[in-house]
């Protein structure tokens, strides 16, 4: 397939006539073949106007004809073939290995929704009959179902080119839901982005549906994105990446005249808890695995380990070594983007400079466009009195807070912001104070895990992605996994409705 770097409206193709911009090897910054034109406001109005056209009639397909829409898009995108992942890897720096994985994630989640819009639980149809003769007051006949909200814009993320971009969980769960969606490319993949936005527009024409259900955008700075979330037609935000974007959206959706959702993932440091006993029995295996979950894939996962919070002692030195011991033969790796390698290094240099916190180890020094892993350790009584030491580190660095005693470490929990992961490492020994925090660590994370890491997220219906604030900016959704479809719908309750004038799913 030819890549010509145009924007995708309406089932037909157009060059952005706002400025244009290449794709980066990460590799070496130089600049890739084709350019990609931005585009302008008019396109965003119109990709935005054929939407809200489209959401009339897909709002209401048949839930079979939504299903099998879904799995043409996976058809598709394994139909490109070769060229997805090469030019992906040229883009972000990702191995080949890691990208085929994250394509078969990424079809394999667009069956999962398409089973899950089959078997349409997901509309929460209730029929609570009427009663005329009840007293003081006849009982109404009430009926309800879960509508979709409307046209979804989505943000492509920096670190994952499919799962979590143009047909990753935001796109997927929002067409399952019924809801048309307008993506803003990230710029850092956008020949990986234009090949899969093709795949998805072949998929919306050959289940024979409006072709505004599906619109792609390039820009390569923030006006397109700022501007999708102000249009009126766009009803909710789909959005990976920082902070600053996240809440920088959250802004101009809330001065909106009608306000509306925006569902950000954005920062998370995923506390790893090492209880005494698991130190005592086994710290050199966690320390082992816990520096290959923390350099995996150049530490670019928002679920990399970047916290570890234990009690002094034996064991804890035990491990704070063999991890020491490990990390120096550990080579640096590509980043996603040169900013994100500047930022990366920037935030390592702070934390090397911090009087309070000392070097651990480093692994092997790279290119400027690549990452060396970093350990660190504090105290937990500098890690309270200095916030900054919280701030996400987006790359292969870690942060060793000691403890001095159990009730220190639970002060520390009680002072992070709210996290996607929390790890608890523990032995039977440790298992009356891990149940202890549980509660507590509920409200701090999303998903709780034991004896593992937070690196790999199974999509799932069981799985919760998401967390409280800044983890993402609402703590009560989830972006992998089935409950995805929830944050695209909205229930309506239709009271003493005669059966001719009843949606067909509750008549």
């Amino acid at each position: 397939m030819t890549l010509n770097g145009n924007l995708l409206i309406a089932g037909s193709e157009k060059r952005g006539s706002n400025g244009e911009f290449h794709g980066i090897d990460a590799a070496t910054g130089n600049s890739l073949a084709v350019s990609f034109g931005g585009a302008s406001v008019e396109d965003v109005e119109r990709a935005a106007g054929h939407a809200w056209e489209a959401f009339n009639s897909y709002r209401e397909t048949d839930l079979e004809t939504r299903a099998g829409f879904l799995e043409r898009i996976a058809q598709e995108i394994e139909a490109i073939g070769d060229e997805f992942i090469v030019r992906a890897m040229a883009e972000t720096g990702l191995a080949r290995g890691r990208l085929e994985g994250e394509r078969a994630r990424t079809t394999g989640q667009l069956r999962l929704f398409a089973r899950e819009v089959r078997d349409g639980r997901f509309q929460e149809l209730r029929f609570d009959p009427g009663d005329p003769s009840r007293t003081p007051v006849p009982k109404p006949d009430l009926k309800l179902r879960n509508v979709p909200i409307g046209p979804v814009a989505v943000f492509g993320a920096s670190n994952f080119p499919l799962a979590f971009s143009v047909a990753g969980g935001d796109t997927a769960s929002a067409l399952a839901a019924g809801c048309p969606v307008v993506v803003k490319a990230h710029s850092a993949h956008p020949g990986t982005s234009e090949l899969v936005g093709r795949a998805v527009q072949r998929a919306v024409s050959g289940a024979g549906l409006h072709a505004g259900v599906f619109a792609l955008l390039f820009d390569a700075g923030f006006e397109v994105g700022q501007k999708l979330v102000a249009d009126s037609r766009i009803r909710a935000v789909g959005f990976t990446g920082s902070r600053r974007g996240g809440t920088a959206l959250m802004e101009i959706a809330s001065r909106r005249k009608q306000p509306i959702p925006v569902y950000a993932e954005m920062s998370s440091i995923n506390p790893v808890i090492l209880f005494p006993h698991a130190l005592e029995t086994r710290a050199t295996d966690i320390a082992s695995s816990f520096v290959a979950s923390l350099v995996l894939g150049a530490g670019q996962f928002c679920t990399n380990p970047g916290l570890i919070l234990a009690v002094d002692g034996k064991g804890l030195d035990v491990f704070i070594a063999k991890a020491g011991e490990l990390l120096p033969d550990v080579d640096a790796q590509a980043m996603l983007t040169p900013s994100i390698a500047k930022a990366y290094g920037e935030g390592i240099a702070r934390l090397r400079q911090h009087p309070e916190v000392r070097v651990v180890a480093s692994g092997k020094a790279g290119s400027t466009f690549q990452g060396s892993a970093a350990l660190f350790e504090t105290s937990a009584r500098a890690f309270l009195a200095h916030n900054e030491l919280q701030d996400e580190v987006f790359g292969a660095a870690g942060l060793i807070v000691r403890c001095e005693e159990l009730s220190q470490l639970e002060s520390v929990i009680d002072n992070l912001e709210g996290q996607l992961t929390v790890a608890l490492h523990v032995t039977d020994e440790d298992e009356v104070e891990a149940r202890r925090l549980v509660p507590k660590l509920e409200m701090l994370a999303g998903r709780l895990l034991v004896n593992g890491f937070g690196t790999g997220v199974e999509v799932s219906p069981a799985m919760v992605h998401g967390g409280p604030y800044p983890a993402t900016a609402d703590g009560r959704s989830t972006s992998v996994g089935t409950l995805a479809i929830y944050r695209f719908l909205r229930p309506v309750s239709y009271q003493d409705f005669p059966s001719a004038l009843l949606p067909a799913a509750l008549r």
